[in-house]
């Protein structure tokens, strides 16, 4: 070791904070990348002749085989640990949504199976990302610091919304379609470098400090994770792990519940600018800044949920209470956005919107709740089936939402598809979920599995 690192290590840091950092941007590009063709799709459709039908079944795509990854993805994280995969995970993320950007050279006729393929591939390449980062924050953070880090991470989601539908838009209007995708496939390859340099496992890092090492792992820290290794000789996730954590009726409330969290985010990632285009006749100009004002209520709900939820667990309420009682709170707020179906009013209807999405970002704490539960000797596995629960909605919503607007010629119905959705996750967590614990797998079945 040398004088530098011996160095740092004497003094107090907070590399943990430099990490979140970096997992926050890079879950951002994340979601932006997720959300490309929902920003471009009114012009992408028009240039290309793709109707709703089309674009949701290319919307779809992703989510098949994101869905189908998650289980394969999660199994990698516990074998090979999280630096390693999330390198590779954003790498080739990036390079699927680069290459989306020259569909336009391919003749007509071979558009839509062409950015299925392609959105079919993005999936697979960010499914390990999620659990990825539940992974990381229960390796840096103690405790009662998980579900503020946890919802940073998450709020990236809403950060990215904020921060590049603007510039999407902007993208799309001056340059073209095809350009929004090129730039953020770029922007994916430069952090590919950062992590690189800069990710480390706790006890690895050169500028951890011996005192906030031990304060993690005070803490409850789980900084020795990526050094338990999946058995070689094993071919696949242990299918005895994932039967008991099926069974568990804690576990399956919160995966159901991600379900339900999700179908509001994924309208918001696919149909709720094309809403605006269509059911509110914006344009796409107009629709990129007013996308970014329920994505900075989003931010704002995801970073408040997770310090309001350390906050009541500090106060001496249970990890159950402190945990469920902003996730109430927040699905009450998320159904407001039935309310647009019944005003004209742009200003009003973007304030709904704006609101509804606060509470979902507010009560979106599924992560946290992993972080919280899932079991020591399978976390990444744990996150990959809590994240396959949630992103069924990837696949359902966009596809249930053309539908709807297809056969019916407005959006009404889809709105109040998902108020449903945000009831539905609120009753899985009074009704189903119980108390919040770290689950123990059965010692019988770990020495046999």
């Amino acid at each position: 070791m040398n004088v530098q690192s011996e160095t740092s290590r004497k003094k107090n840091s907070h590399i943990r904070y430099l990490i979140l950092i970096i997992v926050f941007l890079i879950t951002s590009v994340n979601y932006a990348d997720r959300a490309t063709l929902s920003i471009a799709g009114s012009t992408v459709a028009k240039e290309l002749g793709l109707d709703t039908a089309d674009m949701g079944l290319i919307f779809s795509a992703f989510g098949w085989s994101y869905l189908l990854m998650q289980l394969p993805g999660g199994w990698l994280l516990d074998k090979y640990g999280s630096k390693k995969v999330y390198a590779f995970s954003l790498f080739f993320w990036s390079l699927f949504t680069f290459l989306q950007g020259f569909v336009h050279l391919l003749p007509l006729a071979y558009t839509v199976v062409t950015f299925f393929i392609l959105r079919f591939l993005l999936g697979v390449a960010e499914a390990p990302s999620f659990p990825a980062n539940a992974r990381i924050v229960a390796a840096w953070f103690p405790t009662r610091e998980r579900a503020t880090a946890s919802s940073f991470f998450n709020a990236g989601q809403y950060f990215a919304l904020a921060l590049f539908s603007p510039l999407l838009g902007w993208l799309t209007y001056a340059w073209g379609w095809q350009h929004v995708f090129t730039v953020m496939g770029s922007v994916g390859f430069v952090l590919t470098l950062i992590w690189l340099k800069y990710i480390h496992n706790p006890s690895e890092h050169p500028g951890m400090s011996a005192r906030e090492l031990d304060y993690i792992v005070q803490g409850g820290a789980m900084i020795d994770m990526d050094y338990k290794k999946i058995d070689p000789l094993q071919n696949g996730p242990k299918w005895n792990y994932v039967k008991q954590m099926l069974s568990n009726r804690m576990l399956m409330g919160v995966f159901l519940g991600q379900y339900f969290i999700n179908t509001i985010t994924w309208f918001f990632l696919t149909w709720f600018p094309i809403y605006l285009v269509q059911e509110r006749g914006m344009s796409i100009l107009k629709v990129g800044l007013v996308a970014s004002i329920p994505a900075i209520c989003g931010f704002t709900g995801g970073i408040l949920g997770g310090i309001s939820s350390d906050w009541l667990l500090k106060r001496g309420l249970s990890l159950t209470a402190a945990r469920k009682i902003p996730i109430v709170a927040g699905m009450l707020l998320a159904t407001t956005i039935i309310l647009c179906n019944y005003t004209d009013n742009e200003i009003l209807v973007v304030a709904l919107m704006a609101l509804s999405f606060f509470g979902k970002g507010f009560g979106a704490l599924g992560w946290p709740v992993i972080s919280d539960t899932a079991p020591k000797e399978a976390a990444g596995l744990c996150g990959g089936i809590f994240n396959a629960f949630g992103n069924v909605a990837s696949i359902a919503t966009p596809l249930i939402i053309g539908y709807m607007v297809k056969e019916m010629h407005s959006f009404n119905s889809a709105l109040v598809f998902i108020g449903a959705s945000a009831i539905a996750a609120l009753l899985c967590y009074l009704l189903v979920v119980g108390e919040i614990k770290r689950m123990e797998l059965k010692k019988s079945t770990i020495n046999n599995g």
